[in-house]
């Protein structure tokens, strides 16, 4: 057994009050006979042998792609081999026409414009990912069929729906909106931006115009073929006549699940589709869609054609999932400044809960000589976009943020995403937020690279709410023992240098 002088894990503490030198039923591990803390969860969850090895991986390894890659950086050689899932659904429409399902193995065979096609192969993509395989048949299809598409970050939706949008424009009127795509932040919507950019710059006649707060003047008109903005604002141009929508060919909502289900978001993309007579083809994506969402996705995209991975496999492979027991909530930030040099062996996000926290922690780390900044929606846009662009670029390789950026931003270079705060919903926050965490994990271990994610838990509530996080994706979550503080780094360290992609599913 472990040393009663030593204190136990809040694992053990909640799940297991009574554990004690006499417990018959606790069968001590190999590193609770040496005399080290253990865990609960980790006992339950690898009871024989400990976690899977770090840099698990098969043999075969394809060339990956770059999903939104508008940086100037080269990408990975190597992506995990574990195939995932595809599901499809035809809808009805489809059915009927008769049309066949099929796949694509490279993108020449989608017979899209060769501008196009260069500018999909500038971008370092080497061949269609798995879910760009089954859907761009379907989303290229004539006539033009809807679409709810649902797969992990970092698996290509972005450069799917933007190959779609820039294959459906008529150039020869430059001047008239044709596609909108919408996200839910101006971080996301420039960011897709810079995608329609980097696949269609070498396409004639393209025009290009953001829609977020901030970047059209008042009485200004929004005159290119393809807008990316949010809702609010794009529905704002629409009723002062700056935007006319009276042609709009596609309408893209990126997050959807999250554009849908909250109720301002939701109302403002439901009137900004209202305002589009003439679309024909309306297109879904995010990485999850919740049971009641999909529901009215179904309604708000009717008769779409439905593309997903099984649950199993949302959570990316590359991502070694841990959390580490704090002392308290307090407490958080010892372990959090003790773990910076490892934070900048690549980059790295924090997520907070609050905006007030993420202040907080960076004022306190810039005090303490470390170099972070932060940022969320109390900062106004053009800040934001100046620090997002640092970040990009490496200048500052810490970023401490709200959910503002837990969805759909894709900067290469994160090797960490530290869950500062456990991410909790509703208006009591009671309940363990499962998308919103599997969200702010996906901003590292992007196509194939390797990734590491910590949530600090330091109470009942935080530790029982990871647990059905857990759970809910059948991850076995990996304990960092902040007492052997050397075989944590050293861990953490291992995978972020290691040129191979865990696994952390469950097979």
């Amino acid at each position: 057994m472990s040393d009663p002088a030593k204190p136990t894990s809040l694992a053990d503490r909640i799940t297991r009050p009574d554990l004690d030198a006499s417990s018959a039923s606790f069968t001590p591990t190999a590193s609770s006979a040496q005399g080290k803390s253990t865990s609960w969860a980790d006992e339950v969850a690898s009871p024989v042998g400990g976690p899977p090895p770090l840099n698990q991986t098969s043999s075969s390894l394809i060339a990956a792609q770059v999903d939104g890659q508008v940086e100037a950086l080269g990408g990975s050689p190597l992506h995990d081999s574990r195939e995932p899932e595809v599901q499809v659904t035809l809808s009805q429409i489809q059915r009927t026409l008769g049309d066949p399902l099929y796949s694509v193995g490279s993108f020449e065979d989608l017979g899209i414009s060769p501008q196009i096609l260069k500018g999909i192969f500038s971008m370092n993509f080497k061949k269609p990912s798995k879910i760009q395989e089954k859907a761009l048949p379907l989303l290229l299809n004539d006539p033009p069929s809807n679409m709810i598409a649902q797969s992990q970050s970092g698996t290509g939706k972005t450069a799917a729906f933007v190959i779609t949008v820039l294959s459906r424009l008529d150039y020869s009127k430059p001047n008239q909106p044709q596609a909108l795509c919408l996200a839910p932040s101006r971080e996301l919507a420039r960011q897709i931006e810079g995608v329609v950019k980097s696949i269609g710059q070498f396409v004639d006649g393209l025009t290009i115009q953001a829609a977020v707060p901030g970047t059209v003047e008042r009485g200004a008109k929004v005159n290119a073929m393809v807008v990316i903005g949010t809702p609010g604002t794009v529905m704002d141009l629409i009723k002062r006549r700056q935007f006319d929508a009276t042609q709009m060919k596609v309408l893209c909502l990126d997050e959807a699940d999250n554009m849908l289900d909250q109720q301002g978001l939701g109302d403002q993309c439901l009137r900004v589709k209202q305002m589009m007579p003439s679309v024909n083809q309306i297109l879904l994506f995010s990485a999850t869609f919740p049971e009641g969402v999909m529901r009215y996705a179904q309604q708000f995209s009717p008769n779409a054609n439905e593309i997903k991975l099984k649950r199993d496999e949302l959570t990316v492979a590359g991502i070694q999932q841990m959390y580490m027991d704090c002392p308290s909530d307090e407490g958080k930030y010892d372990i959090l400044a003790r773990l910076y040099g490892l934070m900048t062996v690549g980059s790295s996000i924090i997520f907070v809960k609050k905006r007030s926290t993420a202040d907080r922690i960076a004022d306190r780390l810039l005090k303490d000589g470390h170099q972070v900044a932060s940022v969320h929606g109390a900062f106004e846009g053009g800040e934001r976009d100046a620090i997002l662009a640092k970040f990009r670029l490496g200048e500052c390789k810490v970023l401490i943020t709200t959910n503002v950026l837990a969805r759909g931003i894709d900067v290469q270079s994160v090797s960490m995403v530290i869950n500062y705060d456990i991410p909790m919903k509703g208006r009591t926050e009671m309940d363990p937020d499962s998308e919103t965490y599997l969200h702010r994990i996906g901003r590292t271990g992007r196509f194939g690279r390797v990734g590491v994610s910590i949530s600090f838990v330091f109470d009942r509530k935080s530790y029982m709410a990871l647990q059905e996080i857990a759970q809910h994706y059948q991850i076995d979550l990996v304990r960092l023992d902040v007492e052997e503080w050397d075989v944590t780094e050293a861990t953490i360290k291992n995978i972020i240098k290691s040129s191979r992609a865990g696994n952390n599913l469950k097979a």
